[in-house]
């Protein structure tokens, strides 16, 4: 049986997701005897001439991982859905645009004059920006246009699985790796590497029915490490959050982010968690319930942490 050749390519991520990858430790040479790695660029010399120089379809999987921020990150997403015979939105930034999605809350004017003008660690007294293009003695330069809108990997080409989580679970990845070995994947479009239960319904804290006098932050109080974090004033988005991660959060004390995104029937993963987390609020008027929201900090970036650009509200009107 032939081998399968397989891809995987970084977009506009932190890197975590190859990361993950790698986390597969000794079970890298499963998949080194299964498949042959034919683009890799963060782990072996790739170019993209070589993926242009590929007959159409050669590349049975690639796993893509990262949101589409700029034309380069577009460019890619195109040729390797040309070049793939099966295309994976790998990780929270392909799947809903993760955090790199937060850029829709601002426009590219500000987030330019953020990194290269407004700030206390930058020195531009000439208001240098970056450009398309320049001219140097040896011919031009080029750099990616930066776009005004984050894009999930879905909402520029055709995608086939979505693999979600910030980063995904090693343990899921080698899983999602068996199947496709196996040739057991299930249908088109499935979310893969998680389950139809959400963090809530897996999780192993104790539960009860509980209403909440206000919402505290670690930053100023301490959880205990058994009882449901949320029944203890701490937010957590496992209501409207896929299980799958093996709590990772949970386990280390801290609320459910998010990123495994929403399980199945949900359409918006931040009025989910609102809603759920709403209902346990213990207040008797309209002035305490606002004076309780209110002390959550940026609820925007909070309930659509990795959703922004899979969410209706997608980006800020500017």
């Amino acid at each position: 049986m032939p081998k399968l050749k397989i891809a995987s390519y970084w977009a506009s991520a932190c890197g975590g997701c190859d990361v993950a990858l790698l986390d597969l430790h000794e079970r890298i040479v499963d998949v080194a005897n299964a498949a042959d790695i034919v683009f890799w660029p963060i782990a072996t010399d790739f170019k993209y001439a070589d993926v242009e120089r590929m007959p159409d379809q050669n590349i049975d999987v690639t796993f893509f991982n990262g949101a589409v921020r700029n034309s380069e990150n577009e460019h890619l997403a195109h040729l390797l859905r040309k070049k793939s015979k099966v295309l994976v939105a790998f990780g929270s930034c392909a799947h809903m645009g993760g955090v790199v999605g937060l850029g829709n809350l601002f426009s590219r004017k500000e987030i330019f004059d953020a990194a290269y003008t407004n700030n206390l660690s930058t020195e531009n007294a000439g208001l240098t920006m970056p450009n398309l293009e320049t001219k140097v003695p040896e011919g031009k330069l080029t750099l990616p246009e930066f776009y005004n809108t984050v894009k999930k990997l879905d909402q520029v080409v055709d995608v086939d699985y979505y693999l979600p989580g910030c980063p995904p679970n090693p343990n899921r990845i080698f899983e999602v790796f068996g199947a496709i070995v196996a040739g057991k994947l299930p249908p088109k479009g499935s979310v893969v590497g998680a389950s139809e239960q959400t963090q809530c319904e897996k999780c192993e804290r104790k539960k009860s029915e509980k209403k909440i006098p206000g919402f505290k932050r670690l930053a100023t109080a301490q959880p205990d490490a058994e009882t449901c974090l949320l029944e203890q004033g701490f937010l957590c988005m496992g209501v409207a959050t896929r299980a799958g991660c093996e709590h990772r959060c949970q386990k280390s004390n801290t609320g459910c982010r998010g990123c495994y995104g929403p399980p199945p029937g949900v359409y918006d993963q931040g009025l989910k968690a609102l809603s759920a987390i709403a209902s346990v609020v213990d207040a008797d008027d309209e002035a305490t319930a606002k004076a309780m929201v209110d002390a959550i900090p940026d609820p925007a970036r909070y309930f659509n942490r990795f959703s922004i650009a899979a969410s209706p509200l997608h980006r800020r009107s500017v």
